[in-house]
């Protein structure tokens, strides 16, 4: 573990890291959804789930370059809304997001803002199908929207430091074909979910899409992350949620999320979903909380059907191509 850190002295990034300005930053981005949890739980968690990118973002060197956490949020918003309008035509849905699959990786390829657009709001395309109420769709986009907005005041109190050093060698660039593969995984996800009117689709398909990565060693790690954190999460906000607690107890807990996923932001482990899991729970389960073992089951298994449709497309497909391509061609008879 690393502790006022942002990684290894060697660069490399740590299984688990806890920068302590992080910590204090992240408390601040959850300062509003602490207050709003005072007088309506529900609200206050979905508050709290706005400030989750930003807190992943991390805090910028330079004041000018924070600016670019404003539009974070709409990058996660608008592509919500987009899936929720996709719900209602299942077809348009699963080819839309084959298309996006491939569109996206296009971009990333081209610039940052595509890098973005794959690993963020691509998945938030997918977790867009679970809400089939538009209004719903609008009102959390709206509230990732503000969160943003305010994640950005908030970080103009920090101090500038200098900007890291230019890594020697740029990120891989994915291939086109990868796009191909990011693509099936979304469409399968989300065609099962339709076939098996599954009560949230968008879960299996955002896991699929945040799971799958270009290197295998990467993929791995998140798929067993995801899994764990999601159970760790998802039992955490059960417990919660059956002790009934004053609500001043559901603020704190939303002010130590916010600190823990900011200060653990450049953690290698995927221990993100273990916090906004906690926090879908307590949205879910507030006042429903009978129906903690069949939401429970739904999320379980449905997360693990995402992982499975990414390590098929992401791992598997890739290996037996290759390893396709390196038999020897057969010779006539």
């Amino acid at each position: 573990m690393v502790s006022e850190s942002r990684g290894t002295r060697s660069g490399a990034r740590s299984g688990l890291a806890w920068v302590w300005s992080d910590a204090l930053l992240g408390l601040v981005y959850a300062l509003p959804a602490a207050g709003v949890a005072l007088h309506d739980v529900t609200k206050g968690a979905a508050f709290a789930v706005g400030i989750v990118p930003p807190a992943v973002m991390g805090l910028r060197p330079l004041r000018k370059g924070r600016r670019a956490t404003a539009v974070l949020g709409l990058l996660v918003g608008l592509p919500m809304v987009l899936g929720s309008l996709l719900a209602h035509a299942p077809v348009l849905a699963v080819a839309g997001l084959f298309a996006a699959g491939i569109g996206a990786v296009v971009l990333a390829q081209r610039s940052r803002a595509g890098t973005i657009a794959l690993s963020l709001a691509l998945p938030m395309i997918g977790v867009g199908l679970s809400y089939t109420e538009l209004g719903t769709a609008v009102g959390l986009a709206a509230i990732m929207v503000g969160g943003a907005l305010y994640a950005t005041a908030a970080s103009m109190a920090w101090p500038e430091r200098p900007p890291p050093p230019t890594p020697v060698a740029p990120p891989p660039v994915p291939t086109t074909s990868y796009g191909v593969l990011v693509g099936a995984a979304g469409a399968s996800a989300a065609a099962i979910g339709f076939l098996l009117d599954l009560d949230h689709v968008g879960w299996a398909c955002a896991a699929a899409l945040l799971v799958i990565r270009p290197a295998a060693e990467m993929q791995e790690i998140r798929s067993v992350g995801r899994i764990a954190s999601v159970v760790l999460g998802a039992l955490a906000a059960i417990g919660v949620v059956r002790l009934d607690p004053a609500a001043v107890w559901f603020a704190l807990a939303f002010l130590l999320v916010g600190a823990t996923v900011s200060a653990t932001h450049t953690s290698r482990w995927y221990i993100t979903s273990a916090f906004t899991t906690f926090l879908v729970f307590v949205l879910l389960l507030y006042g429903n909380v009978a129906d903690a073992g069949s939401r429970f089951g739904e999320r379980v298994v449905e997360t693990v059907l995402g992982v499975a449709l990414a390590c098929l497309f992401g791992l598997v497909v890739p290996e037996v191509a290759h390893v396709a391509t390196l038999e020897p061609a057969r010779s006539d008879p």
